[in-house]
């Protein structure tokens, strides 16, 4: 009888406390207040901004931590400019054996885009831009390389070259890898992929220029992205709505060799010489490193053979402007378009 006295005080004393919780609830029954934290750093020779949507400020500086360290861990293992990056290493030996599995995978995923774009992305393309910056640093010419010298550097451009046999990686003779069309997009997904897995719905990670946005703003709209105007920064071209998907632009405008050269930075593999077919191109796509890479793609195809490979890929769209200034959307684009 003891034990059922007590049993049934214990039951009172939680249905009170119960109640009073209860009563607390409904007094502040309020949607629990979201906003914005965001962190700006300059990784990978850019600026990277991270941006979550949370209601607690210390727990978001934790998953934008996170976030930031997988973006260093990607620089580490895929800087060409770092004499101890897994990068380089292959660069200078021409092989890795046991290479880093992301590095694997980025590889891999290279040929792909070389494969989708009929060889027009070539991560074998450093022999090419090393023979061009030379030719515009302290020291150049600062002219353009020789025919001859085009001709015998394209030698060494040749992505079928590339050996990739479980985790191991070989080069043909002489050739170097450059990942710039690719690092980037891969670093800003797999910092998404460390906000996600820390709970985050919602948020951002652009690196200059390259972004992947999921979820929506703390309003519940989507997030803006702003095209810059080539000829007028203070402009957009266009502002796309983006929720859960990811956005890259490649640009003669926004790096040259040199000022005064006014070279671009993205080199045609077939031809050695810097693409001038586009001014820009953009594309929206599922992941930022498929944006990332096939913006480069589209850049060097130009208009036609550019805006059909991306008619050709799901979920992937583009809007290019051409040296006349005119610009072109694949059929999806403007689904994205604020009105």
């Amino acid at each position: 009888m003891k034990y059922k006295t007590v049993a049934i005080g214990l039951i009172a004393i939680f249905t009170v406390l119960f109640m009073i919780n209860y009563a607390i609830n409904q007094d502040t029954d309020e949607p629990v207040k979201q906003n914005s934290y965001s962190s700006t750093r300059n990784i990978m020779d850019t600026t990277v901004t991270i941006s979550v949507v949370s209601s607690n400020e210390t727990y978001a500086s934790e998953v934008i931590e996170h976030a930031f360290d997988r973006i260093y861990y990607v620089d580490e293992l895929m800087n060409n400019y770092d004499n101890d990056s897994e990068l380089s290493v292959l660069d200078t030996k021409g092989y890795v054996h046991d290479a880093d599995p992301e590095l694997v995978y980025v590889m891999k995923r290279s040929q792909y885009y070389s494969q989708m774009s009929k060889g027009t992305f070539d991560v074998s393309i450093q022999p090419i831009r090393d023979l061009w910056a030379s030719k515009y640093s302290p020291g150049g010419t600062y002219e353009y390389p020789t025919p001859y010298e085009i001709n015998e550097t394209l030698a060494l451009v040749n992505n079928s070259a590339i050996i990739i046999e479980g985790n191991n990686i070989t080069l043909g003779d002489g050739m170097k890898i450059t990942l710039g069309g690719v690092a980037k997009g891969y670093a800003v997904d797999m910092a998404i992929e460390s906000l996600t897995s820390d709970g985050i719905i919602s948020g951002f990670v652009n690196a200059g220029g390259d972004g992947r946005y999921i979820g929506t703003k703390p309003d519940g709209s989507p997030w803006r992205v702003g095209l810059q105007n080539p000829g007028k920064s203070e402009e957009a071209v266009t502002i796309m709505d983006i929720s859960n998907m990811a956005v890259a632009t490649s640009g003669n405008y926004e790096r040259y060799f040199s000022d005064a050269a006014k070279v671009s930075h993205i080199a045609d593999p077939r031809t050695g010489y810097p693409s001038q077919n586009l001014i820009s191109a953009t594309v929206i796509a599922g992941t930022a490193i498929d944006a990332d890479a096939f913006a480069t793609a589209v850049f060097i195809l130009g208009e036609t053979d550019g805006i059909d490979m991306i008619e050709n890929l799901d979920g992937t769209e583009c809007l290019i402007i051409t040296p006349d200034k005119r610009i072109l959307r694949s059929s999806g684009f403007s689904s994205y378009e604020t009105n």
